[in-house]
């Protein structure tokens, strides 16, 4: 679809989309005002990755990425979740709790955020600052588990030899005063036993620092950057929800509108109409507003309006179609009935004459004739009292002066049982040949070319065909089949078409009318 489409689209639905803006809004503005409020807070923790850990370094990464992103995961755990549901009470299993909190990564560094959403502001802090809690006191425990025994192993050691030690030192005072060679050798073999004793403890206190050493070596940092305050409401305010209600039902409406437009298989516009036959759409005209029949002559009865000018411009588009083998003969038709042919041919026959030609305008629909009653004249003489005299007596017998300067008007005449039969019979040839020796152009009204055969028979011995479309109402197959009729009537017989009844807000006929009215003020100007 083209843009000007588009805004024709608008201007056609309108109403539909104020109206389901008007319900999205409405519909959305008491679920904001309902909704429980949701209130969010934030805290920020930083990860200093120990250089011994066996978590990916943060220069084999890029920016700690990976290692973020694994305490991340860390801090969905249920072992977490269940020991902060413990600790403040919470009614909640730890699938709904993690459902409430958020994860996120600061890019380019080891900062981690972690969001917590609660219906109650203090509580969603409190939450946010336990998880982080008991993190850090389950993360260390887990990394320091693997050490625990082996320290705890050598401070026992260190424990024994210190009591050995105390005791040999004990010993050797007891001792010290002694003369006897036996007790001198006592004395001398405690003292080396000591310094056994204190060299072993020095080995194990090696030992335990080293372990610690190493402990503190493998173990991450967690710290808190930013604690949790208690939170800001969360979410949409109730004028952004009900807002975005009217969007919603603006874009609804978009939608239906194109649907029905996309599945309703009717000529809107000029341009459809060509797109769909192939051939070009020679008028747009708008609708007549008439009190009475006779008031549908608009050429004549309101010659400056922007109907009567497109009546004109359907005139000299038929000139320009038809420039290199002028048509002496024009059939007016439509494919179903009710589309406005008979107002067209009358109008365009009126057109025609005040631009100077000799015009005969046939009512050669034998079946619903009307434009006897267009132009309030008897219908006891025209097309089948000519018939029956078989090409005998004069053509002006059966002609009706109109009123109108250079325009004559062949009614149809008493209606006949066979109209059929008639418009095929060699004395219908002679009365057109008849006819075109009198006039420089001669229009036939037909019937709808999809009712009966009229009009096929008609095309066959005229010059061209004009195929008038009701605006939104004929259906594309129907102006298919009927360009198909009358295509059996020869090649070339159809002109053109003629869009009829255009609604005044259809954008094709809103901007022929602006440009006339413009050029009939210019006019008046000059005048």
């Amino acid at each position: 679809m083209e843009l000007r489409q588009y805004i024709e689209l608008l201007r056609k639905w309108w109403w539909l989309i104020v109206l389901l803006a008007f319900v999205g809004g409405a519909l959305a503005l008491p679920v904001a005002l309902l909704r429980t409020p949701i209130y969010e807070t934030s805290t920020t923790v930083l990860i200093n990755q120990a250089p011994g850990s066996s978590l990916p370094n943060a220069e084999d990464v890029l920016s700690g990425q990976r290692v973020a992103m694994t305490y991340s995961e860390l801090l969905h755990t249920r072992a977490v979740l269940r020991e902060v549901i413990a600790n403040l009470d919470l009614r909640l299993d730890p699938g709904e709790l993690d459902k409430q909190i958020s994860i996120s990564q600061v890019r380019d560094t080891n900062l981690l955020v972690l969001t917590v959403k609660d219906t109650n502001s203090q509580r969603a802090a409190d939450i946010a600052n336990e998880i982080v809690r008991v993190f850090i006191e389950q993360n260390l425990q887990k990394q320091t588990e693997e050490y625990s025994e082996t320290l705890n192993n050598l401070q026992a050691g260190m424990t024994n030899i210190e009591e050995d030690i105390d005791r040999t030192i004990t010993t050797i005072k007891k001792l010290e005063h002694v003369t006897t060679p036996e007790l001198i050798a006592e004395r001398t073999r405690l003292e080396e036993l000591l310094t056994q004793q204190r060299n072993t403890h020095a080995t194990l206190l090696s030992q335990f620092e080293g372990v610690r050493m190493a402990q503190t070596q493998t173990t991450d940092k967690i710290s808190v950057v930013e604690e949790a305050l208690p939170g800001k409401r969360a979410g949409q305010s109730t004028l952004v929800i009900a807002f975005q209600g009217v969007i919603i039902g603006i874009f609804v409406a978009c939608g239906i509108a194109i649907l029905i437009e996309y599945l309703r298989d009717t000529m809107k516009s000029g341009e459809e109409l060509e797109h769909l036959l192939g051939i070009p759409t020679l008028a747009v005209i708008g609708t007549i507003q008439v009190a009475n029949q006779s008031n549908a002559l608009v050429t004549i009865e309101k010659p400056r309006s922007p109907i009567a000018e497109a009546y004109r411009i359907l005139r000299a588009n038929i000139e320009i179609a038809t420039v290199d083998n002028p048509a002496g003969t024009l059939v007016i038709t439509s494919s179903g009935p009710a589309e406005g042919k008979s107002v067209t041919a009358a109008n365009l026959a009126v057109a025609i004459a005040q631009a100077g030609k000799q015009i005969i305008l046939v009512d050669s629909d034998l079946r619903r004739p009307s434009l006897h009653k267009l132009f309030q004249i008897s219908n006891k003489r025209g097309i089948t009292t000519a018939l029956l005299q078989g090409g005998q007596g004069m053509i002006d017998d059966h002609l009706s002066h109109t009123g109108i300067e250079n325009l004559l008007l062949l009614p149809s005449g008493p209606l006949p049982p066979n109209p059929a039969e008639l418009l095929g019979s060699q004395h219908m040839v002679d009365l057109v040949r008849r006819l075109t020796e009198q006039a420089d152009m001669v229009v036939f009204d037909s019937p709808p070319v999809l009712a009966v055969a009229d009009a096929t028979l008609l095309a066959r011995i005229c010059d061209g065909v004009l195929l008038v479309v009701l605006a939104e109402a004929t259906r594309g197959d129907a102006i298919r089949r009927a360009r198909n009729q009358i295509d059996q009537a020869g090649s070339n017989r159809l002109l053109g078409t003629v869009l009829n009844r255009v609604s005044s807000s259809s954008n094709s006929y809103y901007y022929s009318q602006r440009y006339y009215q413009q050029y009939a003020a210019d006019e008046e100007r000059h005048l």
